[in-house]
């Protein structure tokens, strides 16, 4: 016995569904949405090279659940105006080799560009801070009406993604997206039913989720991406996200991936993290949880060896090891792992040599934007990629939106 054997241990989820490994990639926004928001070729053909690679459970960039509330300006759009054909080439390309491919649903909130959004919505009237406030638009507070819509909205997307053949979805319920906007007492100020105290926070995200259920059924894998804390004071705390997992646990949630931080804090990127938990960066909050909970976990963020994610499945805090930009240069990394159990997928930070440029460029984003993007087209990814070829391919596909803030640095 191997340290991988455990790695490519098959998990049993509580609907019946086996998951062939427990590599688990997490969502990255691959920007591969047409002018009609629905999926182009290339990201057919992406989802097919990472089955081929070799992953358990491949979950989608976010699916936006409306299409006049965007989080970036290429982003996939799935509701009745959808052309669903596209959808169904995507879902079947992405399942072959016995992969899972979940679609993530979300809803941007206040966290749309001001060039996207003028006047974005969220629980509460409360403005993004910082370097962010120049970029996002004031955003105004959500009606009753707006709120049931929104419900009603997730619930259709989630129908539509099983109809065209999805193997699951996930809830996006983390980094300072509408979902968790609603759970942090930062930026949800309600004192209806929808806010004022954490259980009352709570009362959005579980009736998406309740929508979804009897959208798609009792035997339709439902998923859920939730922050461990939002690292911000007065937000969202790891005690209030422990009552959330429990809550959701009971609600009947197939599937929790932990991440943590917002467009404000980024730490799912990394950002102030200590260095000796530069692989996975959240397992602390995880082992306090896996105490409480029975549903499966995945823990994302920061994992690059296959030692340390064998170590983190053996300890039992997880069950699913989160990947994201090492499959984005290695999307055969399982594959690889397979050959070699020490595998270790090494990653440099692009660079054009001008720290403003990179800035500006945003390249923390889109050197690996232009890796999927590469993939997309039938290419190999290019761990040497110049920095300024990334630059010169964003601007390319993008125009004028290239290199506008419109999301945090990295997945």
């Amino acid at each position: 016995m191997n340290e991988t054997d455990i790695v490519f241990s098959p998990l049993n989820l509580a609907r019946g569904r086996v998951v062939k490994n427990r590599l688990f990639k997490s969502a990255m926004s691959e920007q591969l949405g047409n002018k009609d928001h629905n999926p182009e070729k290339e990201l057919v053909r992406l989802y097919e090279t990472w089955a081929e690679g070799g992953i358990g459970i491949s979950v989608t960039g976010n699916v936006m659940v409306d299409r006049k509330a965007l989080g970036e300006p290429k982003n996939v759009v799935l509701d009745g105006e959808s052309d669903l054909s596209g959808f169904a080439s995507w879902a079947e390309a992405g399942t072959r080799n016995n992969t899972q491919l979940w679609m993530q649903l979300n809803h941007p909130g206040k966290q749309s560009p001001s060039f996207l959004t003028k006047e974005p919505v969220a629980p509460s009237a409360v403005p993004l801070t910082g370097a962010l406030e120049s970029a996002f638009s004031p955003p105004r507070e959500l009606t009753e009406a707006e709120i049931q819509g929104i419900i009603a909205k997730f619930a259709q997307s989630a129908a539509l993604a099983k109809k065209t053949g999805f193997s699951g979805v996930q809830m996006h319920c983390a980094h300072g997206y509408l979902l968790s906007q609603f759970l942090s007492p930062w930026h949800n100020r309600r004192e209806d039913h929808w806010g004022g105290t954490p259980k009352k926070r709570m009362r959005f995200p579980v009736a998406v989720y309740r929508a979804i259920r009897e959208a798609v059924g009792d035997d339709y894998p439902v998923g859920l991406k939730m922050n461990s804390a939002d690292f911000k004071n007065g937000g969202f705390t790891m005690a209030e996200s422990m009552d959330v997992a429990l809550t959701m646990q009971e609600e009947g949630i197939d599937l929790i991936e932990i991440s943590g931080g917002t467009y404000e804090n980024p730490s799912m990127t990394g950002h102030g993290t200590r260095s000796s938990d530069r692989e996975g960066y959240f397992l602390e909050y995880a082992d306090a949880m896996r105490n409480k909970l029975t549903v499966p976990l995945v823990v994302t963020g920061g994992f690059r060896s296959g030692p340390a994610m064998a170590a983190a499945l053996t300890s039992g805090v997880t069950d699913m090891i989160g990947l994201g930009r090492p499959l984005a240069v290695e999307p055969d990394f399982p594959n690889r792992l397979i050959e070699d159990p020490a595998h270790v997928s090494t990653l440099k930070r692009p660079s054009t040599g001008i720290k403003p440029l990179d800035r500006i460029a945003m390249l923390d984003i889109t050197w690996y934007e232009s890796q999927l993007y590469r993939m997309g087209r039938g290419k190999k990814a290019n761990p040497d990629l110049s920095a300024w070829k990334a630059v010169f391919q964003t601007f390319w596909r993008m125009g004028g939106h290239a290199f506008k803030q419109r999301r945090v640095k990295g997945n």
